[in-house]
């Protein structure tokens, strides 16, 4: 049981030192990199919205093997 508990503190020693240098290294790389620029919000269409849903409701028309002939 000793060796199981020097393994399980190995395991746990060297995941903490993999988040400490993932920490560090979030700390030096510049702002710029992960910073996110505004996106304006877009309205889909309503010509996209139709297809969308016209797509929809011929691909469960076939899952449920309605359509016979195309």
């Amino acid at each position: 049981m000793e060796a199981k508990k020097k393994v399980v503190a190995a395991i746990s020693a060297a995941v903490f030192e993999y988040i400490k240098t993932e920490e560090e290294a979030l700390l030096e790389a510049p702002a710029e990199v992960y910073a996110v620029a505004p996106q304006a919000m877009v309205m889909p269409s309503m010509w996209s919205q139709t297809g969308r849903q016209s797509m929809m409701s011929m691909r469960r028309l076939m899952q449920f093997r309605s359509i016979r002939k195309i």
